[in-house]
């Protein structure tokens, strides 16, 4: 997990190394003050030497502010490099979050992906900041502030130095039972963003049918679900402070009368015995932040596992064995094509399909809820994979085009048509970048959109809301066909993208798309027969099968499906 992650740390690595040395300064003198103050009781009050005693008294001085000086510049490196750091990790994530193909984010989930993204990368960047300052602080701390005990007496120092293995022994267990329950904590945290995210995209539909209630029931269910895995826990993690307490003070008491009884024999000096009470202290405050270190080990091991998933997933799509050719025209060919979204070749969702498009040509797809549809488009610009066939675009396999040379000349208008926060101009340039204004407003024309934008009284500088929610479902539809015009592809495929808008406006963008898309290959998913039976052909689909393929006129005579389904629609507007 260390050496998938440390490459993040690029460009930050010398600051870390800077808090780290600074740490290192303000520890070393922090123990020395304790010493100093050995001198002024067994030298300088002994001796009534006021002289020695300020003399030490401003050294103390000194040294506590090189301390505090030493440890504010430890500070600031430390939360510099971890927030550097965490936004190399986030963006890192974020980029290999962007190369999957929709296979790989079905197997996280958009929630689970968020989590990662969010709560995953903070508990490692506050991990980060405490190796840097108290990974190296507390180790040093203890090593350096026992020696300093050994060497003031051995023998005092044997008391926790008995003590302090035991404690890590009983610390080592509390951790390691401690992970898995941190772990299923993280899954159920999952959970409740996946309840959370699916509330708020329908919130619409919650209000409609008055499930507010219900709703809330059932966020507070997750919730409680996190209350009760984070105490369970963290109900061990607890014990671990107490404990380290417990055996300190112990060893506190132990040093007091064992050195009382030296003093009173001679063997140790009372400025000795304050100064060892003193490494005391900084063994207790090393111990509890190794406790500390302890605990945000054991969230950041499960954090870093969950991130560590998602960087080492490797896209089920890629193009590293493509070539660098170009689509030179629409032409489609699916030779033999079979697809599962499991993997499963037993358990298909495609099966068999065998059809050939010609550049220019309009095609109609038609069938069923489940039969399909979406999925064997889907294929045309690797939104996934074949399980076993080939796909072709303009003669060549598509695992042949760089993905980003595919998918610039496959527009795809989604069945879930999505619109981003911004403006209708921003929002449309996704087709093209450098779409000029009036590539802009030839787009919309042509999707019957112009008209609405027009009347907005800021126009295509119109701010929408987040997902476009302050446009309806067909104008939202007519934006989305617009902005995959603009890129003036080989071939666009509108899956049920003009569901939305009524028969006459469908008819429109028909009739506009006709004239501006005269040498592309255009493909139309509907559910209306009136939207696909101008097409060149129409394929009908069938529990995954291509059940029949032809035109209007011939479907018509041979197609019972075909026929049953245009006069279900015919009797519908008849009525």
């Amino acid at each position: 997990m260390i050496k998938t992650i440390w490459p993040y740390t690029k460009g930050y690595r010398f600051k870390s190394i800077l808090a780290a040395l600074t740490i290192i300064g303000e520890v070393l003198v922090e123990v020395s003050i304790p010493y100093m103050m050995a001198d002024i009781v067994n030298i300088g009050i002994e001796n009534k030497d006021t002289a020695f005693i300020i003399q030490r008294g401003i050294m103390m001085i000194l040294m506590a502010i090189a301390s505090l000086s030493l440890g504010a510049l430890s500070a600031r490196f430390a939360s510099v490099s971890s927030a550097g750091f965490a936004k190399n990790l986030r963006g890192g994530l974020f980029e290999r979050v962007q190369s999957f193909s929709f296979a790989n984010v079905d197997h996280f989930s958009t929630a689970s992906l968020i989590t990662r993204l969010t709560t995953d990368v903070n508990t490692i960047q506050n991990t980060y900041m405490m190796a840097v300052r108290t990974f190296i602080r507390a180790p040093f701390m203890l090593i350096a502030a026992t020696v300093m005990a050994v060497r003031i007496s051995p023998e005092l120092a044997v008391v926790f130095l008995f003590a302090l293995p035991i404690l890590a022994i009983i610390i080592g267990i509390l951790m390691s039972k401690t992970f898995p329950r941190f772990k299923a904590m993280l899954a159920k945290f999952d959970a409740m963003n996946a309840s959370v995210q699916e509330n708020l995209t329908a919130i619409r539909v919650v209000k409609a049918f008055v499930r507010g209630d219900y709703e809330d029931e059932r966020f507070t269910f997750s919730a409680n679900e996190v209350k009760d895995y984070q105490v369970k826990a963290e109900k061990l993690l607890v014990v671990a402070m107490p404990m380290a307490q417990y055996m300190v003070y112990i060893c506190m008491i132990a040093v007091c009368y064992l050195g009382g009884v030296q003093i009173v024999e001679g063997r140790l000096q009372s400025g000795d015995l304050i100064s060892f009470i003193s490494y005391i202290g900084q063994v207790l405050s090393a111990v509890m932040m190794v406790a500390m270190m302890m605990v945000m080990l054991v969230m950041s091991r499960a954090s870093m596992a969950r991130i560590t998933e998602v960087l080492a997933e490797r896209p089920s799509i890629n193009d590293d064995d493509a070539k660098d050719i170009a689509v030179t025209d629409g032409s489609i060919e699916f030779d033999d094509v079979s697809f599962s979204y499991n993997g499963n070749p037993d358990n298909p969702n495609l099966e068999h399909i065998k059809l050939k498009i010609a550049s220019g040509e309009t095609i109609g797809i038609i069938g069923g809820t489940g039969s399909a549809k979406s999925t064997l488009v889907q294929l045309i610009p690797r939104l996934y994979d074949v399980t076993s066939g080939a796909v072709r675009v303009a003669g060549h396999n598509v695992k042949e085009y760089k993905i980003q040379t595919l998918r610039h000349s496959v527009s795809m208008v989604l069945q879930k048509n999505v619109l981003f926060s911004g403006t209708i101009k921003e929002n449309l340039k996704w087709g093209n970048a450098d779409a000029t204004d009036a590539e802009i407003e030839e787009a919309c024309r042509a999707a019957a959109a112009d008209g609405f934008i027009k009347n907005f009284p800021d126009g295509y500088d119109t701010e929408l809301g987040q997902g476009g929610v302050n446009v309806s479902g067909g104008q939202k539809q007519r934006l989305c066909i617009a902005r995959a015009l603009i890129s003036k592809p080989k071939i666009i495929i509108l899956d049920d993208s003009t569901s939305a808008v009524d028969t006459a406006t469908d008819a429109a963008i028909r009739k506009a798309l006709n004239e501006e898309l005269s040498g592309t290959t255009t493909i139309i998913i509907a559910q209306r027969i009136a939207s696909v039976m101008d097409a060149d052909r129409i394929v009908i689909m069938n529990e995954g099968k291509i059940d029949d393929v032809g035109t209007h006129a011939e479907l018509m005579q041979r197609s019972e499906i075909y026929r049953e389904v245009y006069y279900s629609q015919q009797k519908g507007v008849e009525e």
